[in-house]
């Protein structure tokens, strides 16, 4: 539902829960699945066989250069045995959330840009994982759910208010050289991250995900903490990949200690940058079959 008046007030319009884009029913279903029974895996699969789309890019996927399966993968149960249960709910969740691109909201908010980007962040951070040692690292599934979802804020924004909406997006294409929060902080009273949080607890995601949609452009607030490693290892590959999908202008600057607290150290920054670079283009390569 689109909101279409002057002057939105966006903290109270995001209380109107039917202002707010529902999250697909099947996206409803998969979260909700208690994947350490054996009745919650077998629904999830069945689920997922039953939608001819989500089944499919889950295939495009499983056989994608990105995974490196050994042999054709033909089925959804061979797909879950290859990519793991948990990594096949999230990206489950993340194609049936995309599907929301069949009613995208007016305006020119571009849903499909949003995605690109959001996917070539999310591959971007399963690169810069395999450098973070494995006590601190997030599993491939909550990477990939965090990347996904980060700037769904805009989204939110798109349907509450288009005209500001468009606004924004049009000057963060005019505005090239300031960063995006900055521009939005002269046009709207709550940002696209503080937005994205509040579309998230709408949905009833898990609070550490709400975290960080909130906090990846300050993951050193101390409101943060529920929400890391994730909210840093996206501010940092965003800096990384500003341009990916659609104009998000952050600070580039990276600190030496943005890449300690994620537990990398200065010898294997090159290694880091090179594996989320890599990551990102097979991204972009596959996304047209995936998006």
């Amino acid at each position: 539902m689109n909101i279409d008046r002057e002057n939105v007030d966006l903290r109270k319009a995001i209380l109107n829960i039917d202002a707010l884009p529902a999250m697909p029913a099947i996206a409803q279903k998969i979260l909700s699945l208690k994947l350490g029974t054996d009745e919650g895996e077998r629904m999830l699969l069945v689920l997922i066989e039953q939608d001819p789309q989500i089944s499919a890019k889950m295939l495009g996927l499983a056989n994608s250069a990105l995974i490196g399966a050994i042999r054709p993968i033909k089925t959804v149960r061979d797909a879950a045995m290859l990519l793991g249960i948990k990594r096949v709910q999230s990206v489950a969740t993340s194609i049936a959330l995309m599907s929301m691109m069949s009613k995208p909201p007016s305006g020119k908010f571009n849903l499909q840009d949003m995605w690109l980007h959001s996917f070539g962040i999310a591959f971007a951070m399963l690169g810069l994982a395999k450098v973070m040692p494995a006590k601190i690292r997030p599993l491939d599934d909550q990477i990939f759910l965090a990347g996904i979802l980060h700037d769904i804020g805009f989204l939110a924004l798109a349907f509450l208010d288009p005209k500001r909406s468009d606004k924004l997006h049009n000057r963060m294409d005019a505005e090239t050289e300031r960063p995006s929060l900055e521009v939005e902080r002269e046009i709207l009273e709550i940002c696209h991250d503080e937005l994205g949080a509040e579309l998230a607890r709408h949905w009833k995601l898990p609070e550490e995900l709400i975290a960080v949609l909130r906090y990846h452009h300050q993951p050193d607030a101390d409101e943060a903490s529920a929400g890391l490693p994730l909210a840093r290892m996206i501010n940092l590959v965003e800096k990384l990949l500003p341009n990916f999908g659609f104009t998000e202008q952050v600070a580039s600057d990276i600190p030496d200690e943005a890449w300690e607290l994620l537990g990398i150290p200065p010898s294997r920054i090159e290694e880091a940058k090179a594996h989320t670079n890599e990551q990102a283009e097979q991204a972009l390569q596959f996304a047209s079959t995936f998006i």
